[in-house]
């Protein structure tokens, strides 16, 4: 079994199920194989693996040869172009835009222009002012939604603050447009890959920041953000619009769920990996490492409920398909595979 050079990307990332992404990575990583050596080696039922490869073959990732049902995995930037191709959605209009803000902001009841519990701030500039004000107040809840596409260049300038709302333990939760290339990656809560703290909609139907249910905050003209924003600080606007909030979330798909974070190993993880790579036993790697065998046991349990995989081969295939650690030469699944019988079906 050989090492790739270059790390493989994640395809859950764009949606793929988790049972393709290992089958593409075997391939890539066994090279050509059957559906039941596919099954045997991986501890998968082979109708996982046969729906697997369906899947695969639709994304140009995975093709059988004329060789007695044997597959080989395609090149890595053929199924990655593939899938960066544009999903075709219903173009938004202007109109739609301005029509779905404004009939939002008519079902609310915010308060007359004149109270003191409605305020206008007049352009984005001086917005964003008051903007890391309120942010700098938030003591326990921050709510939003974005009616824009999050760019890796707005994800980046967005890295502080949400490091800033973390670091204070101020709960985020985040609704904005799916990326048009459908990569789930990158979204702006990668901060927090274990929590569930982004969720993407189709059509966001107003801009909206909520600070601790107490404050919200959204654009006088949604075509328009340089025309200044609207702050309202009414319980019963508020209230309304963190309702419209929790439903809009439960209708929403959460990336973080559907593509899986990039994997990061802790040191003893790390250090574990590496021994058990080079050939070591769990026994031989706890005494080199001066762990308990129980410790070295629920390490690599624990490392396996992580990352999604039910066996130790999968996760050498995982492990060494992304790069963060080597697959060992001759390296093979625990025990023969326990449900045989079912991998048959």
């Amino acid at each position: 079994m050989s090492k790739v050079a270059d790390a493989l990307p994640q395809l859950t990332r764009w949606g793929i199920s988790p049972d393709a992404d290992l089958v593409y990575r075997a391939l890539t990583m066994l090279g050509a194989r059957t559906e039941g050596q596919l099954a045997h080696e991986l501890g998968l039922a082979r109708k996982r693996v046969h729906t697997a490869l369906d899947e695969l073959r639709t994304l140009s990732g995975a093709a059988p040869t004329n060789a007695g049902g044997v597959w080989r995995h395609q090149p890595i930037e053929q199924v990655i172009a593939q899938l960066r191709r544009p999903r075709r959605t219903r173009a938004v209009s202007k109109q739609d835009i301005w029509r779905q803000h404004f009939a939002t902001v008519h079902g609310i009841e915010l308060p007359h222009y004149d109270s003191p519990l409605a305020r206008r701030w007049e352009n984005r500039a001086v917005t964003r002012q008051r903007v890391a004000r309120l942010v700098a107040a938030e003591r326990y809840e921050h709510l939003a939604i974005n009616t824009e596409v999050i760019t890796a260049t707005a994800s980046a300038a967005a890295m502080p603050l949400d490091r800033n709302q973390l670091d204070r333990g101020v709960k985020v939760r985040v609704l904005y447009r799916p990326p048009v290339d459908g990569d789930l990656s990158t979204d702006h809560a990668a901060l927090a890959a274990d929590t569930d703290r982004s969720r993407t909609l189709i059509e966001p139907p107003i801009k909206l920041q909520v600070y601790d249910r107490r404050i919200a905050l959204f654009p006088v003209d949604p075509l328009n953000f340089e025309a200044g924003y609207v702050e309202s600080a009414d319980s019963t606007a508020v209230q309304q619009l963190c309702a419209l909030f929790e439903e809009l979330w439960a209708q929403a798909h959460r990336p973080r769920h559907e593509g899986r974070p990039t994997i990061t190993l802790t040191p003893r993880e790390q250090a574990l990996v590496a021994l058990l790579a080079a050939g070591h036993t769990d026994a031989s790697a706890a005494e080199e490492l001066r762990l308990s065998l129980r410790t070295v046991a629920y390490t690599i349990r624990n490392l396996m409920d992580r990352l999604g995989v039910e066996n130790r081969f999968q996760l050498a295939v995982l492990l060494g398909a992304s790069g963060t650690a080597p697959l060992p030469p001759t390296y093979q699944p625990d025990q023969p595979n326990q449900r045989t019988e079912e991998n048959e079906q």
